[in-house]
């Protein structure tokens, strides 16, 4: 593997130089990452934890998880580590039943995550306000703590991301599931001590741009990919699929590793590659049967993992995750797929800094 270090590689988003050239913003808020990190361990972590504490006293029996696009992807993580690290049960809510139905169901006791990376999309806004109205403990999880769903919330988190230009999102996804995580364990009193190492493994991620710009030259003609993993790993791909969509407009499809073989299996092919996201400890374990099914087919398949699991593999990405606790290899399996993503856009010719038909903030209703 590349042995370059931060110092050592720059990407257009780093140097004034490069200020017309396509993929520059993404490219330079992708890179921030390790430092976002860092921001909210230093800064972040005492208020995330206070605010957990709080939460915390009010018992909530139940959770409900409020998003869209890329923080729906961080809302699934918590979904994962609220049900596993503290056994409570969680929902992904439908705003329309609130928003175009007027339903009102009765939330006493219910906990209400919202999480917006601008916190403005109205949508978001009207429903948590319509659970708090409904006895809810709501909760904004955004990168703007003056947003109008930060106002209507009862408590906050500020992901402490900095500005994101970019239409696709990248900072601001790894700073919500860190927020989220020390948040969940806030919420239980655990150790979060496990989350130090990331900064420095995520800047060694980040520097093997190389690596991932091999694979977006193999991949760059595909037609279609089929992204799979189970466990906390599949939020990864469901946000891989999203930013491969987004930006290079090549059909992504996400599939948990269980639901693969439940049909969609038969659509793989030699042709288009399967990127599989396999994530050390049970997620990785329950995903090998599909891994050996994909191998049988013949597919493609693309690794994003351990060592072992790259090298039995078409194409792979070696993660520096060894010792990192499963529930926090999220936040390190997604920046070589954020990567993969501009890779493949710049080598299609296309500019990831400005997807066509996308905005910043989505106004839906």
């Amino acid at each position: 593997m590349s042995a370059t270090t931060p110092a050592e590689h720059s990407a257009p988003g780093d140097d004034p130089g490069h200020a017309d050239l396509p993929g520059r913003i993404m490219s330079g808020e992708t890179a921030q990452q390790p430092a976002v990190l860092r921001r909210i361990l230093d800064e972040g972590a005492p208020r995330i934890r206070e605010t957990a504490a709080r939460v915390a006293a009010r018992r909530p029996r139940f959770v409900l998880l409020t998003a869209r696009g890329t923080s729906d992807n961080a809302a699934l993580y918590a979904k994962y580590l609220l049900e596993i690290r503290l056994g409570l049960p969680c929902g992904l809510t439908s705003m329309s039943t609130t928003t175009a139905y007027g339903a009102r169901p009765d939330l006493r006791d219910v906990l209400v995550i919202t999480v917006s990376q601008s916190g403005g999309s109205p949508d978001l806004v009207a429903s948590t306000r319509a659970a708090r109205e409904a006895g809810a403990v709501t909760l904004a999880v955004t990168n703007n703590p003056d947003s109008p769903l930060a106002a209507v919330s009862e408590f906050h988190i500020d992901i402490m991301a900095g500005p994101e230009k970019a239409l696709p999102a990248t900072k601001t996804y790894t700073a919500s599931l860190l927020a989220l995580y020390l948040f969940v364990e806030g919420l239980r009193d655990g150790d979060t001590s496990a989350a130090d190492a990331l900064p420095e493994l995520a800047a060694r991620v980040l520097a093997r741009r190389d690596e991932v710009r091999a694979l977006a030259a193999r991949y760059r003609f595909a037609e279609r990919m089929v992204i799979t993993s189970r466990g906390y790993g599949y939020p990864t791909a469901k946000e891989a699929a999203l930013k491969l969509m987004e930006t290079s407009y090549i059909p992504a499809l996400a599939y948990s590793g269980a639901d693969l073989l439940h049909g969609p299996l038969a659509m793989v092919d030699n042709v288009s590659p399967v990127i599989a996201v396999v994530t050390g400890g049970r997620g990785g374990e329950a995903l090998q049967p599909v891994l050996d099914r994909l191998r049988g087919r013949g597919a493609d398949l693309v690794v994003i993992g351990p060592a072992a699991q790259v090298e039995a593999a078409s194409a792979g990405f070696v993660l520096p995750a060894e010792g990192v606790p499963e529930e926090l290899q999220p936040i390190l399996e997604i920046l070589p797929l954020q990567l993969l993503a501009y890779e493949v856009t710049i080598a299609r010719g296309q500019d990831p800094d400005a997807p066509r038909a996308l905005a910043k903030v989505t106004e839906t209703r």
